[in-house]
């Protein structure tokens, strides 16, 4: 999310220097917003698509909604009033989860059945969520979400206007300065990524700052760029990288193959089994599955970088390096090249 803030900044940047007008840019965030939760909606049906049980919120969803009222409140407002609206979504968010009884649980209740933002949820999107009581991408939580992109905008405006010496000294101090606060609300607002409390919008938001900082220093001045090329190529291509790798690793869970003990299992813990748990524990054979698997990502995207092959929506209308290149026209010419494994 403070990512997407950042992004959208230099996105909109290049469309004032074009002389987008204002309907233009309003197309292009309603857009680019429609897509994304699109695409959210469809990775949560994959593959089957039942509609009475389809998840509704997710993560593309939630970034498209930061996306959507980060580049409003951007464009069309001035800092002072994000400002405003940044302090009062924090501070009002850590009022209702704290201060709002919910029925059957009373105030102050963050469990996942008991806290006020898994109870709306279940009020608006019941049998359409991650899990049945609650869900980490949900309706109330996404507001202090839309705190982390004005951080990411608030970044780009005003602390990397100055020389290197002078932003880095305030990016560094601004990201202790978020962590202490972050650190100081977790004692009356604890620090919850699934509930996306504001203490954790701090904390974060200043992790993300100092790590920032620290890129900022070795790329930027002092000029170390070849190590970063396998995460520029995700980069890239963020939201093909993204959906592909979710639409893969379903596939893998819908193959079946049984575990050595007999249980119920998947390709996916098939190749946990046999290629990392007889050398490692049940949790760091996890982690080196997942770890190979994003490497193997990087490679792939890696080797399209190298091509100047970026898939883009052509709709979505995102700017980019290289060529754009349609995905469902990719996908075309790649089945025609190679008709063996589209059979």
């Amino acid at each position: 999310m403070f990512i997407v803030g950042m992004s959208l900044v230099f996105s909109f940047r290049r469309h004032k220097e074009q002389e987008t007008s204002q309907a233009g840019l309003f197309k292009t965030i309603l857009r680019r917003t429609v897509i994304l939760f699109a695409l959210g909606l469809f990775l949560n049906g994959f593959p089957y698509y039942h509609l009475s049980m389809i998840r509704i919120p997710g993560v593309l969803q939630r970034i498209a909604l930061g996306y959507f009222f980060g580049s409003l409140l951007f464009l069309w407002t001035s800092t002072r009033v994000q400002v405003v609206v940044a302090v009062t979504i924090l501070v009002g968010y850590w009022l209702l989860m704290m201060h709002v009884p919910v029925p059957g649980f009373g105030m102050g209740d963050l469990s996942k059945e008991g806290n006020l933002a898994a109870y709306i949820d279940r009020w608006m999107f019941h049998g359409h969520m991650y899990r049945p009581v609650y869900d980490p991408e949900g309706f109330l939580s996404t507001f202090p979400s839309i705190v982390s992109v004005l951080a990411g905008i608030w970044t780009v405006l005003y602390a990397l206007k100055d020389s290197p010496a002078a932003t880095l000294r305030r990016l560094c101090v601004l990201g202790v300065l978020c962590l202490a606060l972050g650190i100081g609300w977790n004692f009356i607002f604890p620090i919850n990524k699934a509930l996306w409390t504001s203490s954790f919008v701090l904390v974060t938001t200043g992790l993300a700052l100092l790590c920032f900082a620290l890129l900022y220093e070795g790329v930027d001045v002092r000029g170390w760029k070849n190590w970063g090329k396998p995460f520029e190529a995700l980069g890239q291509n963020a939201i093909a990288a993204y959906v592909l790798h979710i639409v893969f690793l379903k596939i893998q869970n819908l193959i079946h193959i049984p575990r050595p003990d007999g249980s119920p299992g998947n390709l996916r813990f098939y190749i946990t089994d046999h290629l990392f748990a007889p050398r490692l524990s049940s949790e760091s054979a996890s982690l080196a599955y997942a770890s190979v698997y994003t490497v193997f990502w990087i490679v792939v995207f890696r080797a399209l970088a190298r091509r100047k092959i970026i898939l883009k929506s052509r709709p979505l209308g995102l700017d980019g390096l290289g060529p754009k290149v349609d995905f469902v026209i990719f996908l075309q010419r790649l089945r025609n090249s190679h008709p063996v494994y589209f059979s």
